[in-house]
């Protein structure tokens, strides 16, 4: 078990997740995701959380991991067309996780989805939280559309609300 980490992770409380992410930044979020969702058949679900306690922080489970498992507990992947898209934030690790169930996954791949978490990231250490969840909302909105494009119904599947953890 990595210490260093073990204390990041105590230390992080939500707290800094809610001055991260206030009010206002939420809905500006949450009114990105509806836009972006008008454009194509997609659903995107932006969760931050505080760090991992109990048995993931134990374990010492990845952001990726947890972001798997977000994206399970959500049913992100309960959506008609498999292409529901998780933008995932572990604060205390400052890392950012795009998990897209297969039906997007196959047609952008990990690298694509790397680039843009890496982006995210970025703005994240310039303290530019909404700045970068907007920036990275718009980059995944642009395969969506490429890929999923809107037509006919398009019924909203997943919440729209940004979850903080």
């Amino acid at each position: 078990m990595n210490i260093r980490r073990l204390l990041k992770h105590l230390f992080t409380t939500d707290g800094r997740v809610r001055r991260a992410f206030p009010p206002a930044s939420l809905a500006a979020i949450e009114q990105a995701i509806q836009a972006s969702e008008a454009d194509h058949l997609g659903e995107i679900r932006f969760v931050a959380e505080a760090a991992l306690d109990g048995a993931p922080l134990i374990r010492n489970q990845s952001a990726r991991q947890r972001a798997i498992d977000v994206f399970s507990e959500l049913r992100v992947w309960d959506t008609e067309h498999n292409n529901g898209l998780l933008i995932y934030l572990l604060l205390a690790d400052h890392a950012v996780e795009i998990v897209a169930d297969r039906g997007l996954h196959a047609k952008v791949g990990a690298p694509e989805w790397g680039r843009i978490c890496r982006a995210m990231e970025a703005a994240f250490r310039e303290g530019k939280f909404t700045d970068g969840v907007l920036d990275g909302v718009q980059a995944v909105t642009l395969h969506l559309v490429a890929h999923f494009p809107a037509a006919g119904a398009n019924p909203n599947e997943l919440p729209d609300r940004p979850v903080l953890r």
